[in-house]
């Protein structure tokens, strides 16, 4: 019996140190995890907006202008 409890202690440890571990690693690679998903969303979300927004076509510039607009006195 004392075989099966010293097993169950090292599986407890063992365990224990795994979750500290992992919570280690989450505390350090979770923000840069995130700042990235949320720099590629933007960009998909920048290239999305602009490909469904038409681009209007810029008018071109007269090549003569007409007579004085006469002012209101």
């Amino acid at each position: 019996m004392q075989k099966v409890y010293n097993l169950l202690g090292v599986l407890g440890f063992a365990m224990s140190g795994t979750m500290a571990v992992m919570g280690v690693v989450a505390y350090t690679r979770v923000p840069s995890m995130v700042k990235n998903y949320v720099s590629n969303v933007k960009v998909e979300l920048t290239k999305t907006i602009l490909d469904s927004v038409p681009v209007p076509e810029v008018p071109k510039l007269p090549k003569a202008t007409g007579p004085a607009i006469p002012s209101l006195k």
